[in-house]
């Protein structure tokens, strides 16, 4: 059973104004921001997954950050493993926990559970590895969308650990993931939760984004990349191949120029953007908050939290 207590999910597309947000919650209501990025898990990968600084830090408990090495396997199970213990934990301190983040994958199996039933192999997955290398993601994608096309329509050509999941999944049972996904439905519900999408004006948002990259790459992203490569995380791996390390990784390879790199990240990072609240808008639980106003919207999700609690217990712990 669920929980008296809720959990509030903070969600939103990047450079939205998320982490400034929970940590003023966080110090409101006494709690702890759970992380829900999942490029914030790895170690090592700062500047260019925007983790929460150090004064942000200081200000308020962040939970999973940090966990698992660039090489090490990372997926929405793992996610579930880590997070619930969290959870757990704060609700036994009669907390609410904070869930921040923009990947919507970790956000749904936290709240309803995920899809356990669809088999693995192995051997299956090492002769996909092996493809890869032989035939390219590209190719790979392409047998994806033959074989299950729900799912690989939905899955970017770039994510390398779904489009082999999905591969495994239908080359061992036949059956399409898609088809286990939707058996389970995610109909359980983990938690009761509040669900707050923050989100900008398009034009604002894109601002927001470019002057991002440019900080990004003020901060030192590219030495990060450097000492990365250096410490042996090579450009092959999925963290490495999300935005922004892609493209310097491309840059030091010596197939594109800083500014050309520099360019794509901003273009991909607004798409990416875009692709975010596509997802969040299928899920009607979520209410758009805007995020110009930050008292507005901490006064709005408190009133929501309120509603959340149980009749007659206690108010929320906020002056």
């Amino acid at each position: 059973m669920p929980s008296t207590l809720p959990i509030l999910i903070l969600a939103g597309p990047t450079a939205a104004g998320k982490t400034a947000l929970a940590v003023r919650l966080a110090r409101r209501l006494g709690s702890e921001i759970l992380n829900a990025d999942s490029l914030q898990v790895y170690r090592y990968m700062d500047i260019g997954t925007a983790k929460p600084s150090i004064e942000e830090r200081s200000a308020a408990t962040h939970r999973l950050i940090d966990v698992a090495d660039p090489d090490e396997p990372f997926d929405a199970a793992r996610y579930l493993e880590l997070a619930r213990p969290v959870v757990d934990e704060l609700h036994a301190r009669g907390k609410i926990p904070i869930v921040t983040g923009g990947t919507g994958l970790y956000i749904k199996v936290l709240t309803r559970g995920i899809c356990e039933g669809a088999p693995s192999h192995p051997g299956m997955r090492q002769r996909l590895q092996d493809e890869l290398q032989a035939r390219g993601l590209l190719a790979l994608h392409q047998e994806l969308l033959r074989v299950d096309p729900p799912l690989g329509s939905k899955i970017h050509p770039n994510d390398r650990q779904r489009i082999l999941r999905a591969l495994e999944v239908h080359r061992i049972s036949g059956v399409p993931l898609s088809h286990w996904q939707q058996q389970h439905r995610f109909n359980r519900i983990l938690y009761r939760s509040v669900k707050i999408f923050l989100y900008r004006q398009r034009d604002v948002l894109y601002d927001r984004i470019d002057r991002r990259v440019d900080n990004m790459m003020r901060q030192g992203l590219l030495d990060e990349v450097k000492k990365l490569i250096a410490m042996g995380f090579g450009p092959e791996l999925k963290p490495m191949q999300s935005l922004g390390y892609r493209q310097l990784c491309g840059h030091l390879a010596g197939k594109l120029s800083l500014d050309q790199a520099v360019a794509d990240i901003r273009r991909e990072t607004r798409r990416y953007a875009k692709r975010q609240m596509t997802w969040f808008r299928g899920d009607p639980e979520f209410m758009w908050v805007d995020a110009r106003d930050e008292q507005e919207a901490t006064d709005l999700i408190e009133e929501e939290l309120q509603k959340a609690l149980p009749p007659g217990g206690p108010a929320l712990p906020v002056p």
